[in-house]
């Protein structure tokens, strides 16, 4: 019996280390350093998002819970900020405007919050939406709020993006519970959301009127998205999300599609065993990229701007564990090359290509950057 336990986890491996090899045949370039990197604001331990106002200020969440105003690289802390769930990938993530802000005023942010049930002490992912008055974040409203509560310090998301047509989509990751959470769309987590700016559900959303549903799920099947972000070019929403020990995905947000989460995977657990021996199964999506090894990605965006006139039509993808952001270059919906940008900066949280055309990235430790070509 051991004999043939031994047999099957070695065709597993094989079949899967040749199936990574496969996909992963596209080399990662070196980074060319054909730039320089300047500094917009340091003193940010941990910048998780960015977003820009009108005036060409910065508004940075610290992972801790410290909102940052930052102006010709003065920081002041916002006030009024909500308490957030500090702990493990908990903490204050995403921010985004609403694309009619210069109107409306409003700002999303996504957290690790304490409020609501489930285990006492613990936390999820909770969106709000808020105006700026001043230094004090004002008019604050609870857009949706996932449960229940655990004290688990892991995969919280959290992205958040607009599309074309003005919905709100933002990330919830599977909050650890692998095998109950993403396949199951009665349960928060492992999931992609769209809402109304409002917080209202869209009466299109592809589980409304199902019982017991989460109406607010547009995808399911997912293990922790951090990155979401529009395509520029198609209308598109993009999605990363960190696999197991293998099999970072990319994928493209098809409305009521699974994208497998835990049932198939390119990857596998920490320490070495199977997950699942399958890798492709008939009604769940395949990714558009995986990564072998993981690169444990973080922050996304696409390069649209002339400043970068090699780089322009490429996805931008921050990784932690190489500490590098890595240009994903695209070919339409196919990648085609892959190259290091900013390597050995240190763990990339976050990109963001400004108003300005240039691009920003967060790295743990120095701040907000910004890359100048030469």
């Amino acid at each position: 019996m051991k004999t043939l336990s031994l047999l099957f986890f070695t065709f597993f491996i094989f079949n899967c280390e040749a199936q990574l090899k496969t996909n992963d045949a596209i080399p990662l370039q070196e980074d060319p350093k054909n730039y320089r990197l300047e500094t917009v604001a340091d003193g940010i331990n941990n910048p998780w998002g960015m977003a820009f106002l009108a005036d060409g200020s910065l508004l940075v969440t610290e992972k801790s819970g410290i909102l940052y105003h930052v102006t010709n690289g003065v920081k002041t802390e916002i006030k009024n900020v909500p308490a957030v769930y500090n702990r493990g990938q908990g903490g204050l993530m995403d921010i985004v405007l609403h694309p009619e802000y210069t109107k409306n005023g409003w700002i999303y942010i996504s957290y690790a919050s304490l409020e609501g049930e489930g285990e006492a002490g613990g936390a999820n992912t909770e969106i709000i939406r808020a105006k700026l008055d001043g230094d004090n974040l004002v008019n604050i409203e609870k857009i949706y709020k996932a449960t229940p509560n655990s004290k688990r310090s892991i995969h919280f998301g959290s992205r958040i993006t607009f599309d074309n047509e003005g919905y709100l989509f933002f990330s919830i990751g599977s909050r650890g519970f692998e095998n109950e959470n993403p396949q199951n769309i009665t349960l928060d987590g492992g999931k992609i959301y769209r809402l109304n700016a409002d917080g209202s559900i869209p009466k299109d959303n592809p589980f409304v009127g199902q019982p017991n549903a989460k109406e607010t799920a547009f995808t399911y099947g997912h293990r922790n998205p951090q990155g979401l972000v529009k395509n520029p070019f198609t209308g598109d929403i993009w999605e990363h999300e960190h696999g197991p020990q293998g099999g970072d995905e990319i994928n493209i947000i098809k409305k009521g599609a699974n994208y497998g989460w835990p049932i198939i995977t390119y990857g596998i657990n920490y320490d070495n065993t199977i997950i699942t021996n399958e890798t492709q199964k008939e009604g769940m999506e395949q990714p558009l990229y995986y990564w072998a090894p993981s690169i444990a990605p973080c922050g996304m965006d696409f390069v649209s701007s002339d400043i970068y006139p090699d780089w322009k039509g490429s996805l931008l993808v921050g990784s932690l564990k190489f500490q590098y952001l890595e240009l994903v270059k695209l070919d339409g919906n196919k990648i085609i090359g892959r190259q290091k940008i900013a390597s050995d900066i240190g763990r990339l949280r976050s990109v963001k290509q400004g108003p300005d055309g240039y691009i920003y990235i967060g790295a743990e430790g120095k701040g907000i950057l910004k890359i100048i070509p030469n």
